[in-house]
């Protein structure tokens, strides 16, 4: 096998990793841990000793049947939340910083241990106040969830400019390599900093991992000063070549990274076992049961209601300004796919001039896009000026709260598409159609109509491959800033 090492240039800020005495880096997790630590911290003091000032006032106050004062039991409760994060494991290094593992189990972790407490109260006869339980868990636990949430937006300005991630030096064959590389230079919020490249090819019959190689990717590690390596794709490597790889790094300093030949599978359904010496990955097959539906059923329900009923105000004020916009109704009725292939009306309101769709194909005829998904036109000149400010903050798409509410849509979902680029759909794409269509979705809250289509299906895909209730709500959160800030994306 011959190979070629190429190192890409990589500045190391002082906050990304930091020396002990025998030259062991502490990684990147630890500083970030104890900024999660600190602020979970925060949150719950408030939240507990908030809650006991509002219920029973600012005086000390003796627990009923009980030796003890009210902020003696807060104290003791403040720390039992914290324990249940810590032994939850909701600051472990492979947890915090990315996916959605993390806030389902704050939620956890939560729930369980305001049960627990309530059932030693029970046992106990301590008549512990309800404020606890009705101030302290709901406001602690959002507050806790909005405070990772800040504290990835941190993390993830940090890993923009090159800090705070894990440095890895990539092997494998030259195409698997850019592929990773381009995966993960999209995604900077994933903390994965390329550094360097070894590119393997087979050529004659020797071994496929010989010395040569093993020198090549010491010497990589060294000048590039990685924290471990990247395994891209097993296309020029057999197993034992991997195991050989794992010995040549330095324990407690270089880290092993696999990249399985899985796209668009989410950690919950991955699970690792060992079996007969195999490290066997287990892919749960994408489940969607009664109670699943039922609870996002009941999500959209209670969300939309509250949403529609919170906003009647604004949905008055928008309803004259477009009404004052030009002649036309109100609200705009379009006919869209939606779950199983069925047809309903979309509602939004009015943002184009009256008779804006007969001029459709006209306008992708003049530039050149006709024959393509996505019917998007530059700077289209059918959006009146109302209409084009209601897009930029989404505000056209409330009235689609009363589709949530009817059945045909849900808060969050793949977005709902004509029968024209429905017609554009491999067997890929109609998965779809598996799910109600959504309000918002995950490609609306990472990119907008910067995505090209290939992009927005496979997020729609990965949508509905790993659906879960936790998921919604940190897009719904991620909907509800990309609203506040549209930035450049929204059109």
């Amino acid at each position: 096998m011959n190979s070629s090492v190429s190192l890409v240039a990589s500045s190391v800020e002082s906050d990304n990793l930091t020396r002990s005495g025998r030259g062991v880096r502490t990684p990147w997790q630890r500083k970030y841990s104890h900024v999660v630590a600190a602020v979970d911290t925060a949150v719950i003091a408030a939240a507990v000793f908030g809650a006991q000032v509002a219920w029973l006032g600012p005086d000390p106050v003796h627990v009923a049947s009980a030796p003890v004062t009210y902020t003696a039991v807060s104290f003791g409760l403040a720390a039992a939340w914290l324990a249940a994060l810590f032994l939850w494991g909701t600051r472990q290094p492979r947890v915090i910083g990315y996916g959605a593992a993390e806030y389902r189990l704050i939620l956890a972790a939560s729930m369980q241990m305001f049960g627990l407490v309530s059932i030693v109260a029970y046992l106990s006869d301590a008549e512990l106040s309800r404020g606890y339980f009705l101030l302290s868990l709901p406001l602690g636990t959002a507050g806790l969830l909005c405070g990772r949430l800040l504290s990835r937006r941190w993390l993830s300005r940090r890993r923009a400019a090159g800090a705070m991630s894990t440095r890895v030096v990539l092997v494998g064959a030259a195409d698997e390599n850019e592929r990773v590389a381009g995966e993960l230079s999209r995604q900077p919020s994933a903390g994965l900093h390329v550094v360097g490249v070894l590119a393997l090819s087979r050529a004659g019959s020797g071994p496929a991992w010989s010395d040569e190689e093993a020198n090549a990717l010491r010497e990589c590690l060294a000048t590039s000063g990685a924290d471990g390596v990247l395994v891209s794709g097993g296309a020029v490597l057999q197993p034992a070549d991997i195991r050989r790889i794992g010995w040549s790094l330095d324990s407690g300093r270089h880290h092993l990274i696999v990249a399985m030949n899985l796209i668009d599978v989410a950690g919950p359904r991955l699970h690792t076992r060992p079996v007969a010496g195999l490290p066997l990955v287990h892919v749960e097959t994408p489940q969607f049961s009664a109670t699943q539906r039922v609870l996002k059923r009941v999500f959209d329900i209670a969300g939309a209601g509250v949403l529609v009923l919170a906003l009647a105000p604004v949905f008055a004020v928008l309803a004259l300004l477009v009404r004052a916009s030009g002649p036309g109704p109100v609200f705009f009725r379009q006919e869209r796919v939606g779950q199983g292939g069925a047809h309903f009306g979309m509602l939004k309101f009015r943002s184009m001039i009256d008779g804006a769709d007969a001029r459709l194909q006209e306008l992708l005829a003049e530039q050149g896009r006709e024959g393509t998904p996505l019917f998007k036109i530059d700077n289209d000149p059918r959006i009146t000026p109302v209409g084009r400010w209601l897009r930029k903050y989404s505000l056209d798409e409330l009235p689609q709260l009363f589709n949530v509410l009817g059945g045909q849509m849900s808060l969050v979902g793949p977005r709902p598409q004509r029968d024209a680029e429905v017609e554009f759909y491999d067997d890929d794409a109609h998965r779809r159609l598996m799910v109600r269509p959504g309000m918002s979705g995950l490609w609306q809250v990472s990119g907008r109509s910067a995505l090209a289509w290939d992009d927005a299906i496979r997020l729609d895909l990965f949508y509905v491959e790993n659906w879960s209730l936790v998921g919604d709500i940190v897009i719904l959160a991620r909907t509800f800033r990309a609203v506040v800030a549209p930035g450049e994306t929204a059109h």
